[in-house]
């Protein structure tokens, strides 16, 4: 379908070559453009004509930059790559000749040594090169174009056995009196067959090559390679022996026909090397015909290696041609999906920009092994944001379910579409389906259906571009209300429903903005209004849900992400499972900006959990004193359930701490448990001398008895401590003493109740509520409202009321430490 340049990708286009970028004349008139599947099969399908077009990209020059710390040369350079080709030719020349110098030449002849030497220069400005080319980080995989890092690199790599492969090595061996041990040195230069290896590497990826080809090649020339070698080693063993011990060599008693080969020194460079090479080629094959065979100890330990290596190449050679056969391998698998991106960048028309970073990161994730089975999945998320912006948000913006949506949001939304076609007549969606996808339409027209109990059909409405279905089964969790079907051919984008649930976690203010617009939609749209019980549900559980998060941020203290889900519309006042408000969080965690924040929110500071827990009693029980007067301010108070019992427990746990909070916001000392005991009682009968003390200090009382009639005296003589005893008996003589001063008021306290009076009406808002105070219940409701009045600054009190709203008018229905309120005349 795709001719001109394009075609290189069948043929193999380099993935340097612009050229595959190239999109030529179009036989079938397709339009290179966002679009172009889509026309491809309208063409295809006869469903409409396009004009031709012809699109194609400059070529992309790429020279020497001067970057900020001096001249580096970009690996990518034409000028450099030139280089490399350049190199390479000499790379692969010293690769063959020195084994060949090694053994059938004692010092070169003049012609050889003029071209040794040309090479040697040309390899130390290679060397020259490599301090200035940037690099690829290992681990970050990216280019590195300072100078320094570049030279340190090279230092600790290669460098140093560069620079003693580029040693006139003849003239050394000549000036050191021809000592044979410096010629060893010459093998050295066989570092440099990496080149040649770089170089097939490099071929492997080339998508112009084929690539059975090129493994097929490059098979033979490590075989051919390494027979060349042995049969370089051959004859040096050969040599070694004087010319009068020639015959005791396997050249030297070579005897082919009527051909002696005693005098092998004398005959012809390339004949000799021929027979060292049929030599080591027999050997290589273990065929072993005799003709040639070790002679020495010294060519029948090397032959011994030889035989051994050949097996291990051997069964290199095989393995490599079996994986031709399966195919499969990682280089393959990489030369086909470069074509397969190549293509789609080609149809889709991309930027230069986006195509040179997807065949950089392409390059990357070859080397670092990283792979997917999707043609852009393995691109990186920047990359792939931008390829998705450049097709699909011109119509995801223009949908009316993400009207108002963040770009945040749409952009995440963006990056997780596929792109789909359907024919027409095809049904997408069936009535009564569990839906697990979102569709937003970019061409084509589609219809909804809907099927009654008969099975008869009627079209609900047409779904033109910029629409989206299949939202309300997937937010409200539903079946599919309608059956969707294709009218025209059609381009679409579906998203899945886990992959939006996860982006609706993070961006929760969009996904209430979604069902919002997914409401205004209802209320334009008849079909929609049967819905609106469901609809109306998600939004309440999507409520619950942020009343949840609001408590998260609460617990860690996240000031930002709290504000942030109150402008979402999130309810403070909710609580969780356990009843537990953000106030009680904060005030548990001690977090005083928080508390503070939802103070100033107007968040009810008395509000209890399912435990009994007031905010205020959080902050008492963790020892937040700072959050524990500030919530006393706003006129917060413990408001405990069995006061008695939570303090007489408080006391045998030895928790004194929380017990002087407790007692420092107005808790009463002398509250009783289910047994009448006092804290008191618990403390002396335990022998807690400190929490006594504290106790006796809060206003306890030692002439309180419990229902056996035992005081906290009492129980302090049967423990035994003494100093405790004595603390209690000095508590019984200042009481005494002052009973003897004001025995009514005492008497009063011992025997009467008390009672929390507040001066506004139990239904009063929170705005109206004051701070109220206990009194001592005495014999008559007058006198009570009398007393109340005077200290709360009500003159014109008429009447005290139960928490329930319920007239007070006898004292004896009032119970210990009841709430009581007391009402003007206008509050009746």
């Amino acid at each position: 379908m795709m001719r001109g340049r394009a075609d290189g990708d069948d043929r193999g286009g380099s993935e340097e070559d612009v050229g595959e970028y190239e999109v030529g004349e179009l036989r079938d008139q397709i339009k290179s453009s966002r679009g172009s599947r889509f026309d491809l099969l309208t063409n295809e399908l006869g469903l409409d004509d396009s004009n031709r077009r012809k699109f194609s990209r400059e070529s992309v020059i790429n020279g020497i930059r001067d970057l900020s710390r001096g001249l580096v040369i970009h690996p990518d350079n034409r000028y450099y790559r030139a280089w490399k080709k350049f190199i390479l030719l000499w790379a692969l020349y010293s690769s063959v000749f020195t084994p060949l110098e090694f053994g059938f030449f004692r010092g070169l002849p003049e012609n050889l040594f003029i071209l040794d030497i040309i090479g040697q220069v040309a390899f130390l400005f290679d060397i020259v090169l490599q301090f200035l080319l940037a690099y690829r980080d290992t681990q970050t995989y990216r280019m590195v174009f300072k100078r320094t890092p570049i030279a340190l690199r090279y230092l600790k790599s290669s460098f140093i056995v560069d620079l003693l492969c580029c040693l006139p090595w003849d003239i050394i061996y000549k000036a050191s009196g021809r000592r044979e041990e410096v010629r060893y040195l010459l093998w050295i230069r066989l570092s440099r067959v990496r080149k040649v290896t770089e170089f097939f590497q490099a071929v492997e990826k080339d998508i112009r090559i084929n690539y059975l080809f090129t493994r097929i090649v490059k098979l033979l020339v490590v075989e051919l390679y390494c027979t060349h070698t042995a049969a370089c080693i051959f004859y040096y063993l050969a040599t070694t022996l004087p010319p009068s011990e020639e015959g005791y060599t396997w050249i030297g008693s070579l005897k082919l026909g009527d051909d002696s080969y005693s005098h092998f020194r004398d005959i012809d460079i390339w004949k000799r090397y021929t027979i060292s090479l049929y030599f080591a080629i027999v050997t290589m094959a273990t065929v072993g015909y005799g003709d040639i065979h070790a002679v020495n100890m010294r060519e029948m330990i090397f032959i011994m290696i030889y035989v051994s290596f050949d097996m291990i190449l051997g069964a290199y050679l095989i393995g490599n041609m079996t994986a031709l056969i399966v195919k499969g391998s990682k280089t393959e698998k990489f030369r086909d999906k470069m074509t397969d991106l190549t293509k789609y960048m080609n149809r889709n028309k991309l930027g230069r920009d986006i195509r040179n970073q997807i065949k950089g990161h392409v390059r990357l994730q070859y080397e670092s092994s990283y792979t997917e089975a999707a043609i852009i999945q393995y691109i990186p998320i920047s990359i792939r944001a931008k390829i998705a912006q450049t097709l699909y948000m011109p119509y995801i913006e223009k949908v009316a379910l993400f009207k108002g949506c963040s770009s945040e949001f749409i952009n995440q939304v963006v990056i997780k579409l596929h792109e789909e076609f359907f024919l027409p007549g095809e049904v997408i969606m069936e009535q009564g389906n569990v839906v697990d996808q979102l569709y937003f339409i970019c061409h084509g027209l589609l219809e909804e259906v809907g099927i009654g109990e008969d099975g008869s059909e009627e079209t609900v409405s047409l779904l033109e571009p910029n629409s989206s279905f299949g939202q309300i089964s997937i937010l409200c969790n539903i079946p599919q209300p309608y059956t969707v079907r294709v009218c025209e051919l059609c381009r679409l984008l579906r998203i899945d429903k886990q992959s939006l649930s996860n982006i609706l976690e993070i961006y929760f203010y969009d996904g209430r903005k979604i069902l919002d617009n997914l409401l205004e939609v209802r209320e334009s749209n008849l079909r929609l209004k049967q819905l609106e019980s469901d609809i109306t549900f998600h939004i309440g559980k999507q409520e619950a849900e942020l009343a949840l998060r609001v408590n998260n941020a609460a617990f860690h203290g996240d000031l930002h992400q709290l504000k942030g889900l109150v402008r979402a519309g999130a309810d403070l006042n909710k609580t969780d499972y356990d009843g537990r408000s953000p106030l009680h969080l904060a005030a548990a965690r001690g977090y005083e900006d928080i508390v503070l924040f939802l103070v100033q929110e107007g968040v009810d500071v008395n509000t209890k959990d399912n435990f009994g827990n007031t905010p205020l009693l959080e902050a008492i029980k963790n020892g937040n004193d700072r959050i524990a007067s500030l919530l006393v301010k706003e006129g917060a108070s413990p408001r405990i359930d069995d006061a008695g019992s939570y303090l007489c427990t408080a006391v045998a746990k030895g928790d004194s701490d929380l017990l002087r909070r407790i007692l420092s916001s107005g808790i009463d000392p002398n509250t009783k448990d289910y047994d009448h005991r006092t804290p008191l009682h618990v403390a002396a009968s335990e022998g807690l001398y400190l929490m006594a003390k504290l106790l006796l200090q809060g206003g306890a009382s030692v002439f309180l008895k419990d229902r056996w009639g035992n005081t906290p005296l009492d129980e302090g003589r049967k423990c035994g401590n003494k100093n405790l005893i004595k603390l209690l008996e000095a508590a019984k003589s200042s009481e005494m003493s002052e009973l003897q001063h004001s025995p009514r008021e005492t008497t009063d306290k011992l025997h009467s109740r008390k009672c929390t009076v507040f001066p506004f009406h139990p239904w009063d808002p929170q705005e109206h509520r004051r701070h109220g105070i206990v009194l001592w219940v005495p014999d008559n409701i007058e006198q009570l409202i009398k007393n109340a009045s005077e200290q709360l600054n009500v003159p014109s009190a008429s009447c005290v009321l139960s928490e329930d709203a319920g007239k007070v008018l006898d004292p004896d229905m009032i119970c210990e430490g009841q709430k009581l309120y007391l009402i003007t005349e206008t509050q009746e």
